[in-house]
């Protein structure tokens, strides 16, 4: 009855804003061109320390400052402005405002790497109700999340914004977040559509990619959010692909996403997005963001000679005010501005704990015993990171330290030290000032060298302390990539910084735990042997300094596991050869605000073997594999059972699940399936399903059940632009990790099925030398 009423909620909902064509045609009709112009293009934005003479948006006619942008509105027909705001890891807006002694803070939540460690949609759903609650209440009507870009390499600078290496993680967590978010009727935006896996160079950077690997691995993650959630705004990307940029591809708006999948809802730009607004509605992006006079001109003059039918502009602003007769501003909602910020940040606390991940807890060293005095070095320990930057960024009232999250738990830290580290960190920003927002994330701040601790401290807080915790951070954000050293890797300072911890810890009996606090991947296996934990605690919010000690003290078992696979060095990961593609300075243009813009280009050459896939597959070990992640207690794999030897249509798999260990805990099931290898290549294993475990006491045992179906085995063959399943033996791996299998059984398809035929679109121009085994 429960599901049936959920069933019933979600169809209304859906119903509510799909299920208006009618009338927006008929209020369409009764338009100007202007207006139908106007209504494609949004008000204009403008930048803080800019000039672009554009309207500000937040001061003229926006509710809702610090918002990206807003719509169109036409009185008399009685179509309001709607506003669009950032973003991933919660709403972005201004916590202040001109002469209103009032604040507006929004909750910053675990960025969505940490959001898919938890392996549990349930919870992220619950996630994306608070964020949408307070997009609703903060009279905000699209949310510009989830993003669900492809982990594909180590160094992307909005890695954190997106949640895995794995396009099944990826669909499923973003669906989870897109009906949460929804459900308060309010929108959300899947971006950035597609194989925006770059920074550098990312407003024309062309992705050269197979039609199987774009299939397979990029796009997939979008159409399972499409199918599961129909959300009500998808945002395309700024790259080509194949030579199109994505939002002038008709081939990838309309063919694939809208004919394929059957989205109903309307395509926007990201924010200066293309080039060719003509093209662009052509292709089905609806709404051109944040909207400028020369884009409005453009459709102007194409209509009226002929280029562009009037048909087309009427499909575009057709999809556009069926969306604003589902909004909230046409609703006239009565937004309170005032959101439970109290509860929501009490659920980033769980959450965050969910997510973090134990690499290592060599004899047993956590939890922590209660009342413990201990030293905290590093930087970060003082100035935890709750999110990256850019527009994944949130303002929020207080991001809780690691510090003041242990000190909350009744541990003892160490004076001397808080203050030294306290004095070195203030007199470092009062030196070097953050920038206004869009200064500092196009020139960021650097981040202050870590502290160098002498030796004679470090021997006497060895003495005095028990145990010693390091704290190393990193930050990424929008605009630019990652860098190998310094970043990926550790800095001398840092390595050194663990080096004589360690050595002077070591030397008293006493033990070090590392704590890392970063969005992305980093380098591990040539220091992971010098200290007796490591902590991964990613970007969790503004409630992290307490989510870790939650994990650190035993309060919280850990039960996170990696969605994204750290690689012994970064020459293992086979996009590296590659990464970011290669440039063509000779024809840089100038772009928006007076940006140079070069060309470029990247070749997708190892295929449909990224992450786990390429490690698994080609035997590269991993420092950590995907689905890793350790426990204060033990599980036991037993009784794997099929439904079925011979599927037509499914099979359901069981596995028993038992807690062998002394305290309470939680564990990740992971469904991983080897396929026969026949026309195509195939890839070791491949995830297809995952189910996390409710909290078994001792000895309790918990029945797993998956559902296996002929499209849950298909792989993209482009020659035939079909979906099959060949036919042949096939095995179920069920494990705590990719390379961790407890249980595995056997079927088989008599023939070959094909479970979906698809347009043969988006090929590449070129050949492309993929990888195989």
């Amino acid at each position: 009855m429960k599901l049936l009423l959920v069933f019933f909620l979600s169809l209304l909902i859906i119903t509510s804003v799909f299920g208006q064509t009618g009338k927006a045609k008929a209020l369409v009709s009764k338009m100007t061109l202007e207006e139908k112009v106007n209504l494609v293009v949004g008000m204009g934005m403008n930048i803080p320390g800019l000039n672009t003479g554009a309207p500000v948006v937040g001061q003229t006619m926006d509710k809702v400052p610090g918002a990206a942008g807003t719509t169109y509105s036409i009185a008399r027909l009685e179509l309001p402005n709607t506003v669009l705001a950032d973003g991933p890891a919660g709403l972005r807006i201004e916590p202040g405002r001109k002469d209103d002694p009032k604040t507006y803070y929004a909750t910053a939540w675990p960025v969505a790497t940490l959001l898919a460690s938890t392996w549990d949609t349930g919870l992220v759903k619950q996630v994306g109700t608070a964020m949408g609650n307070e997009v609703k209440e903060y009279g905000v009507d699209i949310l510009l999340a989830p993003a669900l870009n492809i982990h594909r390499n180590p160094l992307g600078g909005r890695n954190f914004e997106y949640y895995s290496e794995d396009p099944l993680i990826s669909g499923k967590f973003a669906a989870a977040m897109v009906n949460g978010i929804e459900s308060n009727g309010v929108g959300a935006s899947i971006k950035h559509f597609a194989a925006n896996n770059q920074e550098t160079n990312r407003n024309t950077i062309n992705t050269i990619v197979s039609e199987r690997a774009l299939r397979e691995i990029y796009l997939k993650g979008f159409e399972i959010t499409v199918r599961e959630s129909q959300p009500w705004t998808v945002m395309s990307s700024y790259n080509y692909i194949n030579g199109t940029y994505t939002s002038e591809s008709y081939d990838l708006l309309t063919t694939i996403l809208r004919k394929e999948w059957g989205f109903k809802g309307l395509v926007v730009t990201d924010w200066f997005g293309g080039k060719d607004a003509v093209a662009q509605m052509k292709a089905g992006n609806d709404l051109l963001m944040p909207g400028t006079t020369e884009q409005k001109k453009a459709i102007m003059d194409a209509v009226n000679n002929g280029t562009l039918a009037i048909t087309i502009l009427d499909e575009n602003a057709t999809r556009i005010v069926n969306y604003i007769l589902g909004s909230q501003a046409y609703k006239k909602y009565n937004f309170s501005n005032k959101p439970d910020l109290s509860a929501h940040a009490a659920l980033v606390r769980t959450v965050a704990a969910e997510g973090m991940i134990l690499l290592k807890n060599q004899q047993d060293v956590l939890p922590l015993t209660g009342n413990m005095k201990l030293a905290a070095f590093g930087n970060t320990s003082y100035s935890f990171i709750a999110g990256g930057t850019g527009s994944g960024d949130v303002n929020e009232a207080y991001t809780v330290s690691l510090v003041q999250g242990l000190s909350n738990a009744g541990y003892s830290l160490d004076n001397e030290i808080r203050n030294t580290y306290q004095k070195y960190l203030d007199d470092y920003h009062a030196k070097n000032p953050k920038k206004e927002f869009f200064k500092e994330i196009m020139n960021p701040t650097p981040a202050a060298p870590e502290m160098d601790i002498k030796n004679d401290m470090l021997e006497r807080k060895a003495a005095e302390t028990e145990a010693a915790l390091i704290t190393i951070g990193r930050n990424a954000g929008e605009f630019h990539d990652r860098k190998k050293e310094n970043d990926f890797y550790l800095s001398d300072a840092e390595k050194q910084l663990i080096r004589n911890v360690a050595t002077a810890y070591h030397a008293k009996g006493k033990k070090v735990i590392v704590i890392v606090n970063a969005g992305g991947v980093i380098e591990v296996a040539s220091w992971r042997g010098q200290v007796d934990a490591i902590l991964l605690a990613w970007q969790g919010g503004q409630e992290a300094g307490n989510a870790v000690a939650d994990i650190l003290s035993g309060k919280v078992n850990p039960s996170g596991k990696l969605a994204t696979t750290f690689p012994m060095k970064y020459d293992d990961d086979p996009s590296s050869r590659n990464f970011p593609g290669k440039e063509f300075p000779e024809k840089a243009i100038t772009g928006s605000f007076g940006m140079k813009l070069i060309p470029g280009e990247v070749t997708y050459d190892e295929g449909i073997y990224v992450g786990y896939r390429y490690f698994n597959t080609f035997k590269v070990n991993p420092a950590y594999g995907f689905g890793y992640g350790l426990s204060y207690t033990g599980f036991a794999y037993s009784n794997i059972s099929l439904s079925g030897k011979t599927p037509d249509k499914k099979i359901t798999v069981s596995v028993t699940i038992t807690n062998t260990g002394k305290v309470a805990g939680k564990e990740v099931v992971q469904l991983y399936i080897t396929a026969p290898v026949r026309k195509l290549d195939k890839p070791a294993i491949e995830l297809k399903g995952f189910a996390k475990t409710t909290l078994l006491q001792p000895g309790q045992s918990q029945t797993i059940l998956f559902t296996i179906t002929p499209a849950d085995l298909a792989s993209f063959n482009s020659d035939a632009a079909s979906w099959i399943a060949d036919a042949g033996a096939y095995t179920v791996k069920i494990g705590s990790s990719s390379d961790d299998i407890k249980q595995s059984a056997t079927f088989s398809l008599p023939k070959d099925i094909i479970t979906q035929k698809c347009n043969s679109v988006l090929t590449p121009q070129v050949q492309i030398n993929e990888l195989k085994q």
